[in-house]
């Protein structure tokens, strides 16, 4: 029912002249989920307090309650007469509904709460849908999902992730809220998070990281009430520069699970590394940062490396803000390991003699969809320098791209090889020393990869074509005499 509903959304959103593109098809609906999804948890929230014998006082007040402006009912049908439509509901909607969840911001106690959660997203984004009646069909189909048990709340989790999906491969910028979801699981498995540590991604997009890491901690032992209420507060932190990108992370926590992300709409970059304290460190950092990109000279200011390159800034970030101790998985170009400029062999320098860089995950071109660029995932622990390095080769006998994307099977043989650190095909280990100590060149070399069989040239595949033709045919001829 959900695949369909999202369907039918879609269809409404590309016909309104105030959604362009996939992107906007994603925030809209967002928003209108996040009112739906909030209007079922009030419901829970207000049953658990009737079971305890406990008052409950609603966060959304009665007249911008959903079944008092989007669906209001009689005999359990959508009463026509009673619900807005046209101009009236679009200007309830931008000029009383929005300010009124604004300033849910101003009014919380506090930013770990999901009033300010509220506040927070409404203040980020507008209304785009130009046509009223377009917002009630919507309002009409959203009315239909429910977000109650376990197993919708899921549902509804994993086709949210399926609509970012494809808003990166829709293109434009919207790739860079995306990273594949076999890959994060990996990730996640190979750093393997405690309850009770601290898990950071300063760079956090559509909150991938953290949902799986969430997703990672439920399911790792039976937990008690102080680990749910750990999980929901005290575990996951984020940060994120872009508005959509803040609103898609935020709504992505909220429909794993986690009541009240602690994500941040601001600019990581723009915090001086020198104002870092050991009280802002953090047990595990998880992190796709934008690479590519080209930071102004005032950013590169709060650094000691100096580079315009966005994710060697993230990087020394990283670096600096997790606990010693602490582990890190990072996705990062390839060209990280043998570039040959000033602020890549400072930054590999940093990397070896600060961190244990004990993994290197080398993927293959297409791992990103819409993405030429090829990546590398460095996996250290920051406290000791790197003696060794084990390398591994994801090789695989065909391309990745948008109808082939990869898959866990993919990456099985990297999970299991990773625990021991085993040499094989597509694995080997680079002792630091034996590395040149000047450039610190890292690159992914695989002297172990068997030589593959060079490929002939058309003309020569067609020279063998005639060869066994004209030998077919003297054989022919040759059984013909015989006969």
């Amino acid at each position: 029912m959900f695949e369909q509903t999202f369907k039918n959304i879609d269809d409404i959103l590309h016909k309104d002249a105030g959604c362009g593109s996939e992107l906007d098809y994603v925030e809209q609906t967002s928003w209108i989920l996040f009112l739906k999804y909030l209007d079922d948890f009030e419901k829970d929230k207000k049953t658990a307090a009737e079971l305890a014998g406990r008052p409950y006082t609603p966060i959304i007040s009665n007249e911008y309650r959903w079944n008092v402006w989007a669906a209001p009912k009689k005999d359990g049908k959508l009463d026509h007469h009673a619900a807005l439509t046209g101009d009236d509901l679009k200007d309830f909607v931008d000029h009383k509904l929005f300010p009124y969840l604004k300033q849910f911001k101003a009014d919380a106690v506090s930013p770990d709460t999901i009033e300010y959660k509220i506040g927070e997203i409404f203040s980020e984004l507008k209304n785009r849908l130009h046509s009223g009646y377009n917002l009630r069909e919507i309002l009409d189909l959203i009315d239909e999902l429910r977000f109650q048990s376990r197993a919708e709340k899921h549902e509804m989790s994993h086709l949210y992730e399926g609509k970012i999906q494809n808003m990166g491969n829709a293109g434009r910028n919207g790739g860079e809220y995306y990273t594949p979801r076999p890959l994060i699981k990996t990730i996640v498995k190979v750093v393997a998070p405690k309850i009770g540590q601290r898990i950071y991604d300063g760079a956090v997009g559509s909150a991938g990281f953290l949902c799986e890491a969430f997703e990672y901690l439920k399911t790792s032992k039976n937990l008690t009430t102080g680990d749910a209420e750990t999980l929901q507060k005290k575990t996951f932190y984020g940060k994120e520069k872009k508005s959509l990108a803040y609103i898609i992370g935020t709504m992505n926590m909220i429909l794993h699970g986690v009541e009240a992300p602690n994500i941040v709409h601001t600019n990581t970059l723009a915090e001086n590394l020198a104002d870092i304290q050991e009280r802002d460190r953090y047990d595990i950092v998880l992190a796709n940062p934008p690479f590519g990109g080209k930071e102004r000279a005032e950013v590169q200011q709060n650094f000691p490396i100096k580079t315009g390159e966005t994710a060697f800034l993230f990087l020394q970030h990283f670096i600096k803000i997790l606990k010693a101790g602490g582990h890190a998985g990072v996705v990062i170009k390839n060209t990280f390991l043998s570039n040959t400029d000033n602020a890549s062999v400072s930054l590999r320098k940093l990397l070896l003699e600060n961190c244990n860089l004990h993994t290197v995950l080398d993927l293959p071109g297409g791992t990103f969809t819409g993405a030429g660029v090829k990546t590398v995932v460095l996996f250290f622990e920051k406290g000791a320098p790197t003696q060794k390095v084990w390398f591994y080769q994801l090789n695989l006998d065909r391309n990745l791209g948008k109808t082939n994307a990869l898959s866990e099977k993919d990456l099985a043989e990297f999970v299991e090889l990773q625990k021991t650190k085993a040499d094989s095909e597509n694995s080997w280990t680079v002792n630091v020393k034996d590395i040149d100590q000047t450039t610190f060149d890292l690159s992914a070399k695989n002297p172990n990869k068997k030589a593959e069989t060079a490929l002939r040239s058309p003309a020569a595949i067609l020279d063998e074509i005639k060869a066994r033709d004209a030998e077919s045919a003297e054989i022919l001829e040759t059984i013909r005499r015989l006969i």
